[in-house]
This record gives C-alpha cells, structure tokens and sequence, in this order.
C-alpha cells in the first residue's frame, strides 16, 4: 500500500482523543536540558505550565493495555525478502544513524506496533503515533536503568500514551516525559532521527538494516504478527476528523492533517508546513536566536536543519536534489557537505521531533507561529 499520502494532507485515524487539557496549556514552552543531540541544537521542551502528574481523569481510553503490543525484541535485515510482506520504496520509515551503522523503522511496522524496544548505540526508544502522525525517538535508560515501554492504550492530548514496565508510569509520547506515575517529571533523552521514503532512506545508506515485522520480531505479548501490507487506519485521508470526537479545540489555520516541522528554540515556536516549504523551495530563517534551514527532500519529506557551522550562519540555496551554501553542496537527506570547504561537514537537526500533522503540533504548542 502507498503510504506517501502522510507527506501530504492525509491522516491516520486515532482510536480516541483527549481534552480538556488545552486551557492548561496556553503558554509557550520554556526549554529544558533532556534532548539535545550536537552542540548548537535546540533543546527538548516541556511544558512549563502542565501541573504534574496528570489526573487521571485527564486520559482517554482508545484500548486495552498492550493491545496494541509493543515490539521488544527486534530483529533486522537488509531487506523483506525473508517475510512475508512488501516494503515498497515509497513506504515511510524513520532513520536512525549511529556511528557508521543506520536502521530504518518501517511505520507499515509502526502503525500496529507504535513503540519499539531496541538497543542501537544504546538502549533506544523508537515510537510512533498513527493518530498525530508523528515519530519520538528517545533514549530509554531512565536514572541509570533500561527501562522497557509499552502501549498503555490510552491517549493524552490527542496523542500516545506509553507506559514503562519497571516503574508502571505513564508517558507522553510527544513530550518524552512521565507525566503520571513515580517517574512523573522525567525527561527521556532524545536522538535525532529522519523521517523519508525507504527508497530514499536506502539510497542515502545503501548498508542499511531495516526493522522486521512480527513474528520476526518478538513483541511484549509474545508471538503476534499483522497484516503490514495493509493501512489500519482507512478512510481517514483527507478528514478534518480529529480523534473520534474528543478533540473540540483544534487551531483552524491550516487543515488538521496538513504536515508541519516545528522548531523551537529560546521560547519561541514556529511551524513549516509542507505545502509552503516546498513552493519557496528552501527556507532560512531563524526561530528565536537559532538559524535554520528547512527544505523538502526529492521524497517530498521535510527536513530542518541547524545553518550554523563553526559559529558561522550560512545562508542556503537549492540546487536540484542538495542545498548550496558557502562553497559547498549539502546532502537533503543527511545534512552532509559533499563537497567543498565543509566536506563531511554535517549540520545538525534543528526539530528534535519528527514532522507530525498541524492539529498535534498546535495542540502542544498552542502559541506557535505558522510560516507561510
């Protein structure tokens, strides 16, 4: 199945939404020090204004716990040829690079599982929420102990709630914290990550593994396997339907589903949706006191980058498939310098998170701004 749709205006559907939470959150974000990937990035944000824990009565429940099983023992391959199941060049996955090493998490993959368990340059934390249509990856040591998540099967803000085995805590998975439990206030650590085609992704890193579905990969239920060829979330494309009916405050600038990257830095929040980033073809601009650059790939992805280099803002243009700035060409994809005077240079990701669709990237910064 052809799930480049998600780039677009489309939608996976939520199996519930939550409110009640918005009146809560109506000041802007103030940065915290869990997140930060290279020296220049922003940090990972919370809200300051949540009074934590949450109340329980703040979560919805869309499903039983572990319902939908997380994967915890994950195996992986240079392809699908081994399973039964079709990992087309067009299907989504999130990039993880470690060192000299790269995986690729299909969400045909994400979609039935939403949180897998791995250990790639340390313990991982890689999820995915169908219904916000956006990717958290994360170191899962939490105090000096691995902590192993699960899908709670509630929802918090529209978005993923998980859950720890160690601790029983719950978990925001857009803010990467504990937000109700004995690890409420935690911060998950993030790693920078890519959201593209598995074309491009591979492409890009011809050496790749990629992510095996079930029963290939073991699940915290055991044995459970899916049909990976097939969306679970039909006819949700193109919807203004957020959740099913428990979302009633959704900012109306753009449509719900419209794809965005949100950068933020130094108080200040700004959304790039799709659309707009790729008519102006790259954008340099500076959110707070932080430049970055954002730019679509050949996939129709979106990427945002950090334009300082050795305490030097460049300024971008496109040239086809790269960037150009200060002598150099910079891969989309990657953010490296391929040439010139910053060959094997690499910019940083200025989004800790990945792109996501605009009702959950207002819902959890409700000040933003919207480049248009």
């Amino acid at each position: 199945m052809n799930r480049r749709h998600f780039l677009t205006t489309a939608g996976f559907v939520g199996i519930a939404a939550c409110t009640g939470c918005l009146d809560a959150l109506r000041q802007q974000l103030g940065p915290s020090s869990a997140g930060s990937t290279q020296p220049g990035t922003p940090s990972a944000t919370i809200y300051a204004n949540v009074s934590l824990p949450v109340p329980r009565s703040e979560f919805r429940r869309g499903a039983a716990k572990d319902a939908i099983p997380a994967i915890t023992a994950p195996v992986f391959a240079a392809d699908w040829s081994s399973v039964d199941g079709v990992l087309d060049d067009d299907e989504l996955v999130i990039g993880v690079e470690v060192g000299d090493g790269t995986r690729a998490y299909p969400l045909a993959v994400l979609n039935w599982h939403e949180v897998v368990n791995d250990d790639f340059g340390g313990p991982l934390l890689v999820t995915y929420c169908p219904l916000c249509g956006g990717g958290v990856v994360a170191d899962r040591t939490v105090d000096g102990q691995v902590y192993t998540f699960g899908v709670s099967g509630l929802l918090w803000q529209s978005d993923l709630v998980m859950y720890d085995v160690e601790s029983e805590s719950l978990w925001s998975q857009l803010l990467a914290t504990a937000i109700h439990g004995p690890s409420t206030e935690t911060e998950l650590t993030l790693r920078p990550s890519t959201v593209t085609t598995w074309g491009e992704w591979r492409r890009e890193h011809p050496k790749t593994q990629v992510l095996l579905p079930p029963p290939k990969s073991e699940t915290i239920k055991g044995w459970q396997s899916r049909d990976y060829d097939h969306d679970p979330y039909p006819g949700y494309d193109g919807s203004e339907r957020v959740g099913v009916g428990f979302n009633q405050a959704v900012d109306d600038r753009l449509h719900p589903k419209t794809t965005v990257v949100g950068v933020t830095a130094d108080g200040v929040a700004r959304a790039y949706p799709l659309d707009a980033v790729e008519d102006a073809g790259v954008v340099n601009d500076t959110v707070g006191d932080l430049p970055i650059v954002v730019a679509t790939t050949n996939a129709g992805s979106l990427v945002a980058y950090v334009r300082r280099v050795g305490g030097k803002t460049l300024n971008f243009e496109r040239d086809g498939d790269v960037l150009v700035g200060d002598g150099s060409r910079w891969n989309l994809v990657t953010g490296t310098a391929v040439d010139g005077p910053h060959r094997g240079t690499r910019l940083a990701h200025a989004n800790d998170r990945s792109p996501s669709f605009w009702f959950a990237w207002a819902d959890f910064h409700p000040e933003t701004d919207l480049f248009r």
